[in-house]
C-alpha cells in the first residue's frame, strides 16, 4: 500500500515543479493532494485502448480564418516513357513515369511488384528497412490491377504500382509493430485509412517498413535502419525505412508520418522528397497514436509531383479521425508562381548549399521578399514542445506503469522510456500554459503568412521546424546538396495552411532546375 502523503512530501514536490508554498497553505492542501492521488488510481483503472482520443481537438484554424473551397481536376504532367530491356532500370524512375509505363500496358503490375520484391528481399540484409513483407496480399493486387487495367479500368497514377508503409499503421492480416519490442506480435484486424485509400487507388502495398521504436529515430528491434548512400550511417527517423526504401528504389513511393521531424529528418539523410500536410489532412485512423495534436501523414516520393499525386489519394475526411477537415487540393504542376508572394528567411541562409539554391531560384526571376519568423527563442519552443512529451506519456501511459517500457531497445535519458517518466511530473497546469503559449504561435504565424504565400528556409534552420509542426503548417522537403562537412542537406518550403498545391508547386519548380532527384546511392 502507498504510503500517506506528508507535508515533507508536498515540500520535496514544489521543488520539482518549481513552485513554493508556505507551511500554512500545505496544511490546507494536504487533504485534496491525498484525495487527488487515490483518484489517479480510479482513472488508470479504466483500460484507455492507444486510439482512443481525448475529449478535445487541436484546430490549426483560428476564428475568421477562410479557406477556398472550389476543387478543380487534378492535372498531371504529360510524360512520355519507354519500358527499358532491363525492367529493373526503372527501380529509382519516379511515380510519374512508372504510371506511365503501367497504363500504356509497356510493364505489368505483377512485373514491376515482382522486381521491386526482390530488390527488398536482396537490399533488406544491409539497410534493415523492412519490417514485414506483405507479398501475398501485393501479388493479389498486382494480378487485380493488370485484369482491371486491361479491361479498360484505370483507376488514375497509383494504379498498379508497388509502394511501402511505415510500420505504425495496421494491415489487416499483419503485424503492426511500431517498431518496438512489447508490440512486436501485435495483428490489429483494421486496415488503416490511409491503406484503404491506397487500396481504393489501385496501390499495391507490398512491405510494412521500419519505424524507429514508438515514432523515434531510425533503431528499432531489427536493428537501425541505414541510409543507402553510406550505410555506415543511420537513415534518420522515425519514418527510417520509408525514407531508406525510397531512395534506395526498393519502392515506387512510401508513406512516413511526422511530429516533430520524423519525416523532415530521414528525408534530408536519405536525400529524397517528402511532404508533410497541413494537420488535420489525411486521417490517422489505424495509425499509432503519439500525439493527437501534433501527428501528420504525408508521402516520402523520388520527385515533388510524386508526392502531390500520392497525397491526392490520401486526403480528405473519413468519418473516423475528428480532426480530419474537408479542404479541396487542387493540383497543378503548371501554376504560375508569378502569381505567389515567396519569401525566405534571410538569417537562415548561412551555408554555401543554401545560398546556391536561393541563387537558382532567384535565376528563375522569382521575386524573393527577405523574411523573419516569429521572435520565440529556442528555449521557449522547446518548452512548449513538452506538451508533445505529456501526450506521449499519457498514450504509453500502461506502457510505462507495467514496466514493459524496459524491453525497448533504447534506455537512455533522451529516449521514450526515460522521457515518459518524465513527463510524468509535468503539471496539468502548465500543459495548459503550454497551449495557450502555441495559440499565440499561431496568430503570429497567421500575421507572417498574410505577407507571403510560400516561404523557404533550411530544414533546420534554428526555428522553422519546431515553429511549423506546432502551428500545423505544410511543408515540402526538397534535398539541395552536401554542406561544408559533406552531411545531407535539404530545404523546406512551407506554406499556407491547406495550401499545398502552391507550397508543391515551387518546391517543383525549384527540384526542376537542379539534379540532386537524379542521383542514386549504388547499392
Amino acid at each position: 500500500m502507498t504510503e500517506p502523503l506528508t507535508l515533507e512530501s508536498l515540500a520535496a514536490a514544489e521543488q520539482v515543479i518549481g513552485l513554493e508554498f508556505t507551511p500554512a497553505e500545505r496544511e490546507l492542501m494536504l487533504e485534496g493532494v491525498q484525495k487527488h492521488r487515490e483518484q489517479y488510481d480510479m482513472v488508470r483503472a479504466v483500460p484507455l485502448d492507444n486510439a482512443l482520443p481525448p475529449a478535445f481537438n487541436f484546430d490549426p484554424r483560428l476564428p475568421g480564418m477562410t479557406f477556398s473551397s472550389e476543387r478543380q481536376p487534378l492535372v498531371m504532367s504529360q510524360i512520355e516513357v519507354e519500358v527499358p530491356e532491363n525492367l529493373e532500370e526503372v527501380a529509382f524512375w519516379p511515380l510519374t513515369h512508372l504510371a506511365y509505363l503501367v497504363r500504356t500496358r509497356q510493364v505489368s503490375s505483377i512485373a514491376l511488384t515482382k522486381m521491386y520484391l526482390e530488390r527488398l528481399k536482396r537490399h533488406d540484409s544491409t539497410l534493415h528497412c523492412v519490417i514485414t513483407l506483405t507479398e501475398d496480399r501485393a501479388l493479389h493486387q498486382a494480378r487485380r490491377a493488370d485484369d482491371e487495367i486491361a479491361a479498360g479500368q484505370y483507376r488514375g497514377p497509383l494504379h498498379g504500382i508497388p509502394w511501402g508503409l511505415k510500420d505504425l499503421f495496421a494491415v489487416r492480416g499483419y503485424r503492426t509493430t511500431w517498431g518496438a519490442e512489447p508490440y512486436q506480435e501485435q495483428v490489429l484486424d483494421i486496415d488503416a485509412a490511409v491503406v484503404e485509400r491506397l487500396d481504393a487507388a489501385g496501390a499495391v502495398l507490398i512491405a510494412k517498413l521500419s519505424v524507429g521504436a514508438l515514432a523515434w529515430g531510425d533503431v528499432w528491434f531489427g536493428g537501425q535502419t541505414r541510409s543507402p548512400w553510406n550505410t555506415e550511417e543511420g537513415s534518420s527517423g522515425s519514418s527510417a525505412g520509408s525514407a531508406a526504401a525510397t531512395a534506395a528504389g526498393l519502392v515506387g513511393f512510401a508513406i512516413g508520418t511526422e511530429t516533430l521531424g520524423s519525416l523532415v529528418s530521414p528525408c534530408t539523410q536519405c536525400r529524397v522528397p517528402g511532404l508533410r500536410p497541413t494537420f488535420g489532412r489525411v486521417s490517422r485512423f489505424g495509425g499509432m497514436s503519439l500525439s493527437w495534436t501534433m501527428d501528420k501523414i504525408g508521402p516520402i516520393c523520388r520527385t515533388i509531383e510524386d508526392c502531390a499525386l500520392v497525397f491526392d489519394a490520401i486526403y480528405g475526411p473519413d468519418g473516423k479521425d475528428p480532426a480530419v477537415t474537408n479542404y479541396p487540393f487542387n493540383w497543378n504542376p503548371d501554376l504560375p508562381l508569378s502569381d505567389l508572394r515567396i519569401g525566405y528567411v534571410v538569417n537562415d541562409f548561412t551555408q554555401p548549399q543554401d545560398q546556391q539554391s536561393l541563387e537558382v531560384l532567384c535565376s528563375l526571376g522569382l521575386n524573393l521578399l527577405p523574411i523573419d519568423l516569429p521572435n520565440y527563442s529556442k528555449e521557449t519552443l522547446d518548452a512548449v514542445v513538452l506538451l508533445l512529451e505529456v501526450e506521449a506519456a499519457a498514450y504509453f501511459d500502461e506502457l510505462t506503469r507495467s514496466n514493459r517500457d524496459d524491453l525497448l531497445t533504447r534506455q537512455i535519458a533522451d529516449a521514450w522510456p526515460s522521457v515518459f517518466r518524465q513527463a510524468r511530473l509535468i503539471p496539468a497546469v502548465e500543459y495548459v500554459q503550454m497551449n495557450r503559449i502555441r495559440t499565440q504561435m499561431m496568430l503570429d504565424m497567421v500575421r507572417l503568412m498574410e505577407t507571403v504565400d510560400v516561404y523557404i528556409s533550411p530544414s533546420f534552420g534554428e526555428n522553422n521546424l519546431i515553429l511549423t509542426n506546432l502551428t500545423g503548417h505544410p511543408a515540402v522537403i526538397v534535398p539541395n546538396g552536401l554542406n561544408a562537412d559533406g552531411e545531407p542537406s535539404s530545404l523546406t518550403f512551407t506554406g499556407n495552411l491547406y495550401g499545398e498545391a502552391a507550397v508543391l508547386a515551387v518546391a517543383k519548380c525549384y527540384q526542376d532546375h537542379t539534379e540532386f532527384h537524379q542521383q542514386h546511392p549504388v547499392l
